[in-house]
């Protein structure tokens, strides 16, 4: 694990004064998520199982797409690529933590808080909850409740090892061979 991997997935670049476009993290991600929604919801329609609404859940599923909802907060968050790993391990481990599963009516709110959560803790510069809010497309006080809401539901453990971050890096790595075929 290490370098290839990180290249692979557009972490880093080989070269850096070069950019072939945006980071292949966006549509891997994205693709992960989509692919989880799927199953998810598939799930749930054949066990006639209600998923019980949280303050992560909208009344209807957004019309932007996954992939655009992550470039768009990448591009006006101006976070790095790694911190869309750090973040989708955030969702992970709060999914988990809650007993919950994705589905296209909680994952923009998931997306955009565990993103808050991963710049704030991972990068020098970030900004106000109420800048995220508007590229979020929710309301400050609706991401303070988020962010809340999910710092709680994770015993407020930001910290992620190497370890871990290499392990999340590899399946999503096998997860971008995978939908190359």
């Amino acid at each position: 694990m290490g370098s290839r991997t990180y290249i692979s997935l557009g972490l880093e670049s080989c070269n850096k004064s070069i950019s072939a476009g945006p980071p292949k993290i966006f549509s891997v991600l994205s693709f992960v998520l989509e692919k989880s929604i799927q199953k998810n919801e598939k799930l749930l329609k054949s066990s006639k199982c209600k998923n019980m609404p949280t303050i992560f859940h909208s009344s209807i599923a957004p019309g932007v797409s996954i992939k655009q909802y992550i470039e768009r907060i990448f591009k006006y968050s101006n976070c790095s690529p790694s911190c869309l790993v750090v973040a989708y391990i955030y969702m992970d481990k709060f999914l988990q933590q809650v007993g919950d599963c994705l589905t296209s009516l909680n994952v923009h709110r998931l997306l955009i808080t565990s993103i808050v959560l991963a710049a704030k803790y991972v990068e020098d510069e970030c900004y106000s909850n109420g800048y995220y809010a508007k590229v979020g497309g929710v309301s400050k006080e609706e991401m303070n409740r988020m962010e809340m809401r999910f710092l709680v539901s994770i015993d407020f453990r930001l910290h992620v090892s190497l370890e871990t971050f290499n392990r999340y890096c590899s399946q999503l790595e096998i997860e971008q061979n995978a939908a190359a075929k």
